[in-house]
């Protein structure tokens, strides 16, 4: 009589796995906090880069304008490959300006999002958790006020700041997923393995 195969947990991670998730967590969290230290650098590094990526879209309108039939569309994707590089150039040369419409966007996210989450928490209040809808919409109100009243101080620092939160929530996000998945997998290890069914004689 064959031997069952001893039953084993699986698991979606393989052994090993969770130290580079750790480790690139804790990078970028490392990463956030720069950004949170020096919020108008990294700003400003962040116009910088919108200013790159316009630039970059307007060359490629450019180049597909050759392609396309038509002297309407030939003309249309030249004109938006001029307006891409334009601002793309504007950003590159004074990223200032560039800092000042992020942080309109910013502001005017906040207001939409609050707004929204506000609208759909009213209208959800025959469900759990509808409060906390109406909660998440008025803190998002309160910032966009908060950023205005610090016009235009707020000019400076609100994006670089935001951007950090962010990218330190993300990394401490991943290295807590990593050593949980670490943690899980040390517990298995540590649990006895059913041997099975034993062979009769």
């Amino acid at each position: 009589m064959a031997t069952e195969s001893p039953t084993q947990p699986t698991t979606m991670t393989t052994p090993g796995s969770w130290r580079p998730v750790i480790i690139g967590g804790l990078a970028i969290a490392i990463v956030g906090l720069v950004a949170i230290v020096a919020p108008f650098l990294t700003g400003v590094s962040l116009s910088l880069l919108l200013g790159g990526l316009l630039v970059v879209g307007g060359v490629v309108h450019l180049v597909g304008a050759f392609g396309v039939r038509g002297w309407s569309a030939f003309i249309w994707q030249v004109l938006l490959a001029g307006v891409y590089g334009i601002a793309g150039v504007a950003l590159l040369t004074n990223p200032i300006v560039g800092l000042a419409t992020l942080t309109t966007l910013v502001i005017a996210f906040f207001v939409f999002e609050g707004i929204a989450e506000i609208g759909m928490g009213l209208r959800s209040r025959a469900h759990t958790g509808w409060t906390s809808l109406i909660a998440s919409g008025l803190l998002s109100l309160v910032l966009a006020g908060l950023l205005v009243a610090g016009l235009p101080g707020s000019l400076l620092w609100a994006v670089g700041l935001l951007f950090g939160v962010n990218v330190f929530m993300t990394g401490a996000t991943m290295a807590y997923v990593g050593y949980a998945n670490r943690r899980r997998m040390a517990a298995t290890a540590e649990e006895p393995v059913d041997e099975g069914v034993k062979p009769s004689v």
